[in-house]
């Protein structure tokens, strides 16, 4: 995975590159980014041959990938079959990673509906055993599960339901978005740096130091509603929470690795941004 402490990269293609998908590892290289997440969030839709030129690529030019699953996931579903299509689209992602030897699959792992939380957590990681089982029989082991925390109040993804969850799973690592957890709570918490380190000290105490080596993260500003996350914003927008310094300076404090991925609108612009706090 290559020990560099922080990389930085953008959600998706870099907003600046104008050719094709299999430039973007040379172009962040260029720009002193060495991290990308693919974003399959409306279905898998790339060939193998292309996956692995691509995956082929970012190695050569340090560049480590990671993948977002489409966003139609929903393992805590009433209706069995949306469960198992769901399990299916994470199946499409856990392949493609293969492929391209993205090293964690991100996605939403579902909602509470009218289970609560305990009974939609359970249902989340019994989904999820299957998924593993089914990739393990099929011999694709490369890539992490990475169940995210999400934005919505109404949405599996506390810090507590991702470290349930992984901890229930084979090779699974919590994705943490400081964006959603700000969100979710409704602006009260990602507020110190203190904060910041007892959620990154529970994930290591809880799951072991490979969840921390490195961390996988997102993180933008954001603006909330009454029932959470409304939409991502860059980091010149001040009026929106929450602060990357405070989140740098847990990281350090900590002594983890940690992998940035940029949700801002400027993708790429952000990443460099963030780059630069971490160095001062």
């Amino acid at each position: 995975m290559g020990n560099r402490r922080f990389r930085f990269g953008p959600a998706g293609k870099p907003i600046d590159l104008k050719g094709d998908l299999l430039e973007a590892p040379v172009f962040l290289k260029k720009i002193g980014l060495d991290a990308m997440e693919y974003e399959a969030v409306r279905g898998v839709n790339i060939s193998e041959s292309k996956a692995k030129e691509f995956g082929k690529i970012a190695e050569e030019n340090d560049v480590l990938l990671s993948m977002h699953a489409p966003y139609y996931i929903n393992l805590s579903a009433q209706q069995k079959d949306t469960i198992e299509k769901s399990k299916e689209r994470l199946l499409d992602a856990i392949r493609a990673s293969e492929w391209m030897k993205s090293y964690v699959v991100v996605f939403h792992p579902g909602y509470y509906l009218d289970w609560g939380v305990k009974k939609a957590v359970e249902l989340v990681i019994e989904a999820l055993k299957d998924v593993r089982e089914e990739a393990n029989s099929k011999g694709w082991k490369y890539a992490w599960l990475g169940p995210e925390t999400t934005g919505k109040k109404k949405q599996v993804g506390s810090i507590d339901d991702t470290i349930e969850i992984c901890r229930n799973v084979e090779k699974c690592r919590p994705v943490v978005d400081w964006a959603h957890l700000y969100a979710r709570s409704l602006g009260m918490s990602i507020k110190s740096k203190d904060e910041v380190v007892k959620i990154i000290d529970t994930i290591e105490k809880e799951l072991g130091n490979e969840s921390v080596h490195p961390l996988h993260t997102h993180f933008s500003k954001i603006e909330y509603n009454s029932g959470g996350e409304k939409e991502h914003h860059t980091l010149d927008e001040n009026e929106f929470g929450p602060e990357f310094g405070i989140v740098c300076e847990a990281y350090k404090e900590t002594g983890i690795e940690a992998v940035i991925i940029s949700e801002s609108p400027i993708l790429e612009k952000d990443a460099i941004k963030m780059k630069n706090i971490c160095k001062e």
